[in-house]
C-alpha cells in the first residue's frame, strides 16, 4: 500500500494442489510432479472496488477475493482442466461481479480458444467463442472501459472483437499479420476523450489501431439504413513531420505514426453517389470541405512507381520527383463504397482560389516515410468547437468535433492572439472572397445595360475595385504571396493579402511578432477601406437607371 516499499502476503498458495496427469502427457506422465507446476499467472484487480481481486494460475485455476485478500474463493469452471493456463484475466469495468478469463489450452494439445465470463462473482462461467476461429489457443482478453459489453479478445493469430458481451466475434485483424498476439491493451487518452486498442505480439512487436471510437458505436451503425456518421474524438493539433531535414532510411526499422490530423468514421450501408465531409465553425459556416468528386493528385508515388517513373522521366523537374519514392503518404479519398471508411482533417481552414500565403504554415522542416503530406496553403483551424457534416445521396448528418491545441503548449493571453488573428482574418478573406465573385457579376449585369455615361462610369468603378486577375500593374503581378505590403490592395487580392498576413503566425505556437501584428493590423484597414466602397458600389449599381 506504500509504493512498493513493503510487502504483505494477502493469500495462501492458489495454485492445484493436487490433479490427474493430463493423457497428453504419454510416456512422461510418470516424471511430472503436480505440485511444481503451479504459478499465479494472471491477476485483475477491480476498477470498481480496491477490495476485489480476481487470480488465474498456470494450472487451471480461478480464484477471487472481494475482501482485500482476507478470504479466496475458488470460481474455476469444472470445464476448465489441470495444465490449462489462465493466460489473462479482466474484471468488469462495469459491474462489480463481472470477469472475463482467457483460458489457454496449448498444453492440453488443444489448439482451440478459450473465452469464459462470468456476471455473478464466478458462481457460473459462460464460455464465449462463436465465431472465433479455430486453431488458435486464446492468450488475453480486455473489456472496453467506456462502452458495456465491447470486448476484444487476442489468440495466437489475431485480435477479435465482439459487441454483444462475447456472443458474437469477428475479426480485428485488419493489416496485421497472422502472428501470436499474447496480450492487448485499451490505452485511454483524456487529451482526445478516446483510447487505442494496442497489441503485444510473440517476438516483441507492438501494434496499434488509433482510436476505437466507431467501434463504441457499431451497434448504432449497423442499424442505419443509409448512412452513419460517428460521433469523433477529440481533435488534437499537433505539429508531425518535424524532424530535420529528412527522414530515416527505409531500412531502418521503425514505428509508424497515425495520420496529422482529427480523425471521422463514417459508415455506408450501400454505395453512394457522392460522399462530402464539411467541417462547419461555430457561425455555421464551412471551414474546410471534402468531396469524393476531388480530383486526386496522380499518378501517385505511393501507389503507383511505374507511373512515377515514367512522370519523372518526362517532367523531372515535377514536384512529386523532388521526393524519395518512400517519403509520401497515400492519397485521401472519401470513399463511396459500401462499409466502413475512415478520413482525416488536417485541422486547416480551406485554401482559397489563389491565396497563396506560402509553403503550408504547418512548420514542418522534414519528412517522414510514408507519411509526408502535401504543404496546405492555408491557415490551422483555431481551437474550439467545430461541427461535422456528413452528405451523401442527398441525405445530411451532424456532429460535434472538438479541436485542442497540443497539451504540450501553454495557451497564454499573448499566444491567443494567434488563434483570434487566424479566425477573424481567415473569415475577413471569405468575404473578400464572396465580394469579388459578387462584384465580377456585377461588371457583367452592367456591361450588358445600354451603353450610357453613367453604366461607363460604374464600370470602370467596379473594375478599378475588382480587376481582372491579368489586368494588374506589371509591377503588382507575380511575385511572393508573403509580401503583401508591395501590391496594391482591391477585391482581386485582399483575400490573398489577408491569408498571407496570417500564415507568417502559422509556424508555430509563440505569440506573434510586432511586424505580424502590424502586417495583419494594415491588412484589415486596407479590407475595411475595400468593403466599405463595395457596399457603397452594390447600392448605386444594382438599381439599372
Amino acid at each position: 500500500m506504500n509504493g512498493g516499499h513493503s510487502w504483505t502476503a494477502i493469500s495462501g498458495d492458489l495454485t492445484r494442489q493436487a490433479w490427474d496427469v493430463p493423457a497428453n502427457a504419454g510416456k512422461y506422465a510418470s516424471t511430472v510432479t503436480p505440485a511444481a507446476q503451479g504459478s499465479i499467472t494472471a491477476l485483475a484487480p477491480s476498477p470498481l472496488d480496491v477490495n476485489i481481486l480476481w487470480a488465474g494460475t498456470g494450472d487451471g485455476l480461478i480464484q477471487v477475493t472481494v475482501n482485500g485478500g482476507q478470504k479466496w474463493t475458488n470460481v474455476t469452471p469444472p470445464a476448465i482442466k489441470p495444465w490449462t493456463r489462465i493466460f489473462n484475466m479482466e474484471a468488469g469495468h462495469f459491474d462489480t461481479r463481472t470477469a472475463y478469463a482467457a483460458a489457454n489450452t496449448l498444453r492440453l494439445d488443444d489448439m482451440n480458444p478459450h473465452f469464459w465470463r462470468t456476471h455473478d462473482s464466478g458462481k457460473t462461467w459462460t464460455e464465449i467463442n462463436n465465431g472465433i476461429g479455430a486453431g488458435a489457443v486464446a492468450n488475453s482478453i480486455r473489456e472496453d472501459p467506456r462502452k458495456r459489453g465491447l470486448l476484444y479478445a487476442a489468440t495466437d493469430t489475431q485480435v477479435w472483437v465482439s459487441i454483444d458481451d462475447g456472443d458474437h466475434w469477428s475479426s480485428l485483424r485488419l493489416d496485421m499479420p497472422a502472428i501470436s498476439v499474447r496480450d492487448i491493451e485499451l490505452k485511454d487518452d483524456e487529451s482526445c476523450l478516446c483510447s487505442d486498442l494496442v497489441a503485444g505480439t510473440h517476438g516483441r512487436g507492438f501494434w496499434i489501431l488509433d482510436d476505437v471510437t466507431p467501434l463504441r458505436q457499431t451497434a448504432e451503425a449497423a442499424s442505419a439504413s443509409g448512412a452513419y456518421l460517428f460521433k469523433p474524438a477529440v481533435g488534437v493539433r499537433i505539429r508531425f513531420g518535424t524532424n530535420d531535414p529528412t527522414p530515416w532510411p527505409r531500412e531502418m526499422p521503425a514505428g509508424e505514426n497515425p495520420p496529422a490530423g482529427a480523425i471521422v468514421d463514417y459508415y455506408l450501408a450501400a454505395g453512394a453517389d457522392e460522399v462530402k465531409l464539411e467541417f462547419l465553425d461555430a457561425a455555421g459556416t464551412a471551414v474546410r470541405t471534402y468531396s469524393s468528386k476531388d480530383a486526386v493528385r496522380t499518378p501517385h508515388p505511393a501507389t503507383d512507381p511505374a507511373a512515377y517513373d515514367k512522370l519523372c522521366q518526362q517532367m523531372p523537374n515535377a514536384p512529386d520527383c523532388a521526393l524519395p519514392l518512400y517519403w509520401p503518404a497515400p492519397p485521401q479519398v472519401l470513399k463511396t463504397s459500401a462499409g466502413m471508411h475512415r478520413f482525416t482533417w488536417d485541422l486547416h481552414y480551406d485554401p482559397l482560389p489563389g491565396g497563396g500565403g506560402g509553403g503550408g504554415g504547418g512548420g514542418a522542416v522534414g519528412a517522414v516515410p510514408h507519411r509526408t503530406y502535401p504543404p496546405i496553403n492555408a491557415p490551422w483551424a483555431a481551437p474550439g468547437v467545430y461541427t461535422v457534416r456528413l452528405t451523401a445521396n442527398g441525405r445530411s448528418q451532424t456532429q460535434t468535433i472538438a479541436v485542442k491545441m497540443d497539451p504540450r503548449v501553454k495557451i497564454t493571453p499573448e499566444v491567443q492572439q494567434n488563434f483570434t488573428l487566424t479566425t477573424r482574418l481567415e473569415s475577413e478573406a471569405r468575404n473578400a472572397a464572396a465580394a469579388l465573385k459578387e462584384a465580377r457579376g456585377l461588371i457583367d449585369t452592367v456591361k450588358a445595360r445600354p451603353v450610357s455615361a453613367a453604366n461607363e462610369g460604374l464600370i470602370k468603378k467596379l473594375e478599378a475595385l475588382a480587376p481582372a486577375e491579368n489586368s494588374a500593374p506589371a509591377g503588382e503581378r507575380g511575385g511572393r504571396a508573403a509580401e503583401p505590403a508591395s501590391r496594391t490592395a482591391t477585391l482581386t487580392n485582399i483575400a490573398a493579402q489577408l491569408i498571407a498576413a496570417v500564415m507568417g503566425m502559422q509556424g508555430s505556437e509563440m505569440p506573434p511578432t510586432a511586424a505580424q501584428l502590424e502586417a495583419c493590423r494594415t491588412q484589415e484597414l486596407a479590407y475595411n477601406s475595400l468593403m466599405a466602397r463595395w457596399s457603397a458600389l452594390k447600392t448605386g449599381g444594382t438599381a439599372k437607371p
